[in-house]
């Protein structure tokens, strides 16, 4: 990470038409505008020039629950600093049709040195103007696979929470966007300023994966028939030994026919796919807290508990004995 403290930046939380997230918007004017009454409480000139920035300034009959009224046109600004794209909630056809207006800004601002920053599923937005091909970026897991399939020149790391690439940052779900501006807080104004910033708003700074917050339910949007077979047989018989050879039986290809098949239609290889729903299975059990590690290991198939733990890891990044604590129900003391 780079750092550049002291400097003023001019922030422009943009304001989109439509059912935006308001949580993102007045979430990171909060916590920017946190910092500034730090530094004016030590004396300091104000780090951000926060900005609230839309279209227009009307007030969008299309908001949802509520509604924000932009301060400032992108007509009105000329030259800005960092970018911040809230979570769109509409579909996303609809979002890129009411939205497009700032497609052109974007592609000026970035040119002219400006950062962005996309939060949770406005990284669809922000893949619809190019700027993301090519670059590690993250969404909102749940939406991964529908990211993947309409933006494959981007680099979609699903896993992580922050990702910093060229000057264009994204987080990943939901409030995983406090993250990302604890890390920008950590790059403008230093760590000591960013750990206050964590404490101030229970924000856990060096959080870096999504991984445990995942549900892993198939990825089933495609029309590939003979996948989508092979799909079902796995989630019914995934305890078992199961091997691509049985896979490929009643299926009239060679093996490397569907396994090319199979990873084009899941992104996941035959054995990748096995192990996710083995381990969503795993997870299912562990969060009910009645059987040992052992045991649900035995449940889903694996008899080597070094081979179970090193995949559960992999997948949900963190062991199957901490994802137990986690997730498990804990009684009060009266």
């Amino acid at each position: 990470m780079k750092y550049n403290y002291g400097v003023m930046k001019h922030v422009s939380i943009l304001v989109p038409k439509g059912n935006v997230s308001v949580v993102n918007i007045a979430g990171t004017h909060q916590m920017l505008s946190w910092v500034n009454a730090l530094y004016s409480g030590e004396g300091k000139l104000p780090l951000f020039a926060l900005q609230l920035v839309g279209i227009e300034k009307a007030l969008d009959p299309q908001g949802g629950l509520f509604a924000i009224t932009p301060e400032k046109t992108i007509a009105e600004v000329q030259k800005t600093d960092l970018i911040i794209i809230p979570a769109i909630h509409d579909d996303f056809e609809v979002a890129y049709r009411r939205n497009q207006a700032f497609i052109p800004w974007l592609i000026e601002q970035y040119k002219e040195g400006a950062e962005i920053v996309s939060l949770c599923i406005s990284s669809f937005f922000l893949a619809s103007t190019g700027l993301l091909d090519g670059k590690p970026c993250s969404t909102h897991w749940q939406f991964a696979q529908v990211f993947k399939e309409k933006f494959p020149r981007a680099i979609l790391t699903d896993e992580k929470i922050v990702t910093e690439a060229n000057g264009i940052y994204t987080s990943g779900g939901a409030y995983a966007f406090t993250n990302l501006v604890i890390y920008l807080i950590e790059k403008y104004a230093g760590r000591e300023v960013a750990v206050l910033a964590a404490k101030g708003f229970m924000v856990d700074i060096d959080r870096s994966s999504q991984s445990p917050f995942m549900i892993f339910s198939g990825q089933k949007n495609h029309k590939d028939e003979l996948v989508l077979k092979a799909q079902e047989y796995i989630e019914e018989n995934y305890p078992k030994k199961i091997s691509v050879s049985e896979l490929c039986e009643d299926v009239p290809l060679s093996r490397r026919t569907f396994e090319r098949r199979f990873k084009q239609a899941t992104s996941n290889t035959v054995l990748e796919y096995l192990q996710r729903v083995k381990v969503e299975a795993a997870k299912k059990e562990l969060e009910k807290g009645r059987k040992t590690v052992n045991e649900v290991m035995y449940q889903v198939g694996y008899s080597d508990s070094k081979a179970f733990r090193e995949v559960f890891k992999k997948v949900v990044g963190m062991t199957p004995v901490n994802y137990r604590n986690k997730y498990v129900v804990k009684s009060v003391e009266a």
